[in-house]
């Protein structure tokens, strides 16, 4: 016995007769003797490395590499993702893609280099492999981004998964960026961060590591290009960065490095090169185009863990009305459910649950239900009795079923990774479709379960099918919620074939996006957590995850007047815009905070409904290029280095810049500006960019600036869809997308592309088609002339 978990045990327990604290100390002693039988002792270690080239075996689209101790297989696709593998790794199978790998380019070849070295020439990138196994990625034009050292290997003497490393060197300017869900950044300084999707266990800040969501996926950006990097394992592991450093030491460079030690799983990996636009649409075109929400989800959200009564939801519903606040979906948390059992509904409470969902969406609001994984393990709960007739239920090594602690007590845990489970999972919807929710918020994923020492999960021992390979929770326990998500998704789009399910998940891992969405999860109360929130929805839009928002106002505390407003303002310009909090926190409604701030959230709201066709355009490009909504300053110029340490600011799609204010007491803020004319949108004032400016920032909104020639599609005066023009500067054009989709269904509307340019002293707007220029389908307004 450890003494130190007895001391935790009796802290855990704390009072006496408190049966839950009680649970989660049994459940932590369960899963260290379950652990205990049920994972292989690693014991003596042999390392190894991959030794000199031996052989090599030219295939379609690369080859094979054979060295001493490995092999190195090398693939670049038809998209230009490049692909390699150790130990005759190959890309499937692999959660992370959607379907089958793109096939091989048949013009990349395999042909010798110098010193005894191997070289793949494609389109995108050139792949160097040394005679040692280091690999070189370089640019068309030779430019070296990216060398990864040879690998190594700790392999068990007796057998077993071998632990490996990966170190890799990247320009001395290069910055990073990525590896999912993180709230220090966006750009990733130095230091360790861990690959194991974690429930803190209360509010976090910036420099809290790991959070809900992690992914073996960086974005690295350079003066010569960008490269996404994704190694395909899902097993835990920590990555080490390290910047470069211009003219190191004695005038010469010292290289960026990143170091990746995984505790098993394949040596794979994918490699993408270019701008930053080419590197998205390749890493989705790999992974899945993200799920289109439906048009309401882009509105405005409102949820608190509290709202445990019909009555109270029509209070707040009616207190928005009242005041004339757009409001669009309502989200009900675990209170609604019948003593915290998934797929119940405590009849006391909300009598008429079908009823109130009705009556809300005649006023155009729709009803989303918190849903968790967690089963709670009781007689007369049909969910277990039937989940225990499907087998649906983790199993430990012995073959009993994994019991941890939940909300509602005792439960058991669905393998999300059997076809079969996520089958009969996704049929469990109807129940809420019945009820009348719209959409879903899955929680509690990663999974979580509550143990009163050592980590909040199943135990790593626990059996999972992985689909056909079977294993254990170090592989599954990462892909969990991401398997729970299709599942959700897949069962939701049959239910209901005709409409775009909305599902949004607090964990995930590579390719969530095409299941939908996430948010920050427990972000804390305070001006850190609001920085934290930016962060956060910037990186998961790196990695491929473009729809995601923060708890307006912190989950956890009691927000003053100024961080709530600003944290809302900020909120109204983020894909999914949610206010939630949790049981003991202050109230989160406008008008809890005065007659000032609720002035100005009116604004705030007015504008996100007015820009709502923008938003629906760009979750269209979203799915269509992969490009996220909240994009950072340098996506279209990535060789700007001013750009790419500015971490307070952001674009909305092309047009777009907006700047929160993310400090206490401010009314102004210095906003780094991409090249080009920019337009305060507020006051008409014109900036020329690149530079560094100062703007008015006071308490009743934040800065957005509109690009030069900016085409946006809004909502006009009168409710229709409206074209709102940013003149171009003289002598030069602008443009922008528009995607008329209003709807939930699943019909693909046309992208119509319009161009601004001078015509003599006024600004003319037309459509491109395929026939040549026409007038454009909408109503026009020009803003700007005046100071063109």
């Amino acid at each position: 016995m450890d003494g130190r978990d007895l001391v935790r045990s009796v802290k855990a327990v704390g009072s006496a007769g408190v049966s839950q604290r009680l649970r989660t100390v049994r459940a932590a002693w369960r899963r260290r003797r379950a652990d205990a039988a049920g994972l292989p002792s690693r014991g003596a270690e042999r390392a190894r490395v991959p030794g000199q080239v031996q052989e090599v075996e030219p295939r379609l689209g690369g080859g094979i590499v054979r060295f001493g101790r490995s092999e190195l297989r090398i693939v670049v696709a038809v998209n230009g993702a490049v692909f390699w593998g150790w130990d005759g790794a190959g890309p499937e199978p692999s959660y992370a893609l959607a379907g089958r790998c793109p096939e091989a380019d048949p013009r990349a070849v395999l042909e010798p280099d110098k010193d005894g070295g191997w070289r793949v020439v494609a389109e995108r990138a050139t792949v160097v492999v040394s005679r040692h196994g280091a690999v070189e990625v370089r640019t068309p034009g030779g430019v070296t981004l990216r060398r990864d050292l040879p690998p190594r290997w700790w392999e068990p003497v007796g057998g077993g998964e071998a632990r490996w490393m990966q170190r890799s060197e990247v320009a001395a300017d290069a910055r990073f960026f990525g590896l999912g869900g993180r709230a220090a950044g966006p750009r990733l300084r130095d230091g360790t961060y861990r690959l194991w999707n974690t429930d803190p266990g209360g509010s976090f800040g910036p420099g809290d590591d790991p959070l809900y969501i992690t992914m073996p996926v960086q974005l690295v950006v350079a003066d010569a290009a960008a490269h996404l990097v994704f190694h395909d394992t899902s097993w835990d592991g920590r990555v080490t960065l390290r910047e470069g450093e211009e003219g190191a030491g004695s005038g010469h460079d010292r290289a960026g490095t990143s170091e990746l030690r995984m505790d098993g799983g394949p040596l794979r990996c994918w490699v993408m090169v270019g701008t930053p636009a080419r590197v998205l649409h390749a890493w989705t075109s790999l992974t899945g185009a993200p799920a289109l929400p439906p048009a309401w989800a882009l509105g405005h959200h409102h949820a608190k863990w509290g709202f445990d009564t019909e009555q109270e939801v029509r209070r707040i519903v009616s207190g928005y009305q009242e005041r004339g606040l757009p409001l669009d979906a309502v989200h009900l948390d675990i209170d609604h459910y019948d003593a915290h059992q998934v797929f119940t509904v405590d009849h006391e409470r909300f009598p008429k649950l079908p009823q109130l969902a009705e009556d809300l969406r005649r006023d155009g609001i729709r009803l989303v239900s918190i849903v968790d994984p967690a089963v709670k393990a009781a007689p007369g709960n049909a969910v277990y009795a039937s989940g225990a007739d499907e087998d649906a239920f983790v199993r430990d090594a012995s073959g009993r079923v994994v019991q941890g602690v939940v909300w509602p007590g005792e439960a058991v845990f669905p393998d999300f990774t059997h076809p079969r489970v996520r089958r009969w999972w996704g049929s469990l919807y109807a129940e809420r479709l019945s009820q009348g929710f719209s959409g879903f918020w899955h929680d509690m994923n990663e999974p979580t379960s509550f143990n009163a020492f050592g980590e909040t999960t199943l135990p790593r021992s626990a059996r999972h099918f992985l689909d056909g390979r079977a294993g254990d929770h170090r592989e599954a326990h990462n892909v969990y919620a991401l398997c729970m998500a299709r599942a959700g998704y897949e069962g939701v789009r049959e239910l209901e074939p005709e409409k775009r399910p909305f599902v949004f998940s607090r964990s995930g891992w590579a390719g969530m996006q095409r299941y939908g969405g996430t948010w920050s999860g427990d972000v804390t109360t305070g001006w850190p957590g609001l920085r934290a929130s930016l962060s956060l929805v910037m990186g998961l839009g790196l990695c491929g995850v473009p729809y995601s928002g923060p708890d307006v106002g912190g989950f956890d505390g009691s927000p003053s007047p100024e961080l709530y407003l600003r944290w809302f303002q900020l909120a109204s310009y983020l894909p999914l815009f949610r206010t939630h909090s949790s049981l003991r926190a202050g109230r989160r409604e406008p008008w809890e905070f005065g007659a000032d701030v609720l002035e100005h959230a009116r604004v705030a709201l007015a504008e996100r409904r007015r820009l709502l066709p923008y938003f629906m355009t760009l979750a269209h490009v979203a799915r269509r290029t992969g490009a996220p909504y909240v994009r950072p300053l340098w996506w279209s110029a990535p060789e700007d280095r001013a750009l790419r340490d500015c971490e307070d600011a952001f674009l909305l799609g092309e047009c777009l810049l907006v700047a929160p204010v993310l400090d206490p007491g401010a009314d102004r803020r210095a906003v780094q500006l991409p090249r080009g004319r920019w337009y305060d949108t507020a006051t008409g004032q014109v900036y020329e960019g690149p530079a560094q400016v100062l703007v008015d920032a006071p308490l009743s909104r934040i800065p957005v600036l509109a690009r030069a020639g900016a085409v946006i599609p809004v909502h006009g005066d009168d409710g229709g869809l409206q074209l709102e023009v940013w003149a171009p500067a003289r002598g030069r054009t602008g443009g922008g997308l528009v995607v008329p989709d209003a709807g939930d269904g699943w019909e693909e509307p046309e992208i119509e592309r319009c161009v601004a340019r001078w015509q003599g002293r006024r600004v003319v707007v037309e459509r491109e088609g395929d026939d040549g220029a026409s007038k454009p389908l909408h109503p026009v307004r020009v803003r700007g002339l005046e100071e063109a």
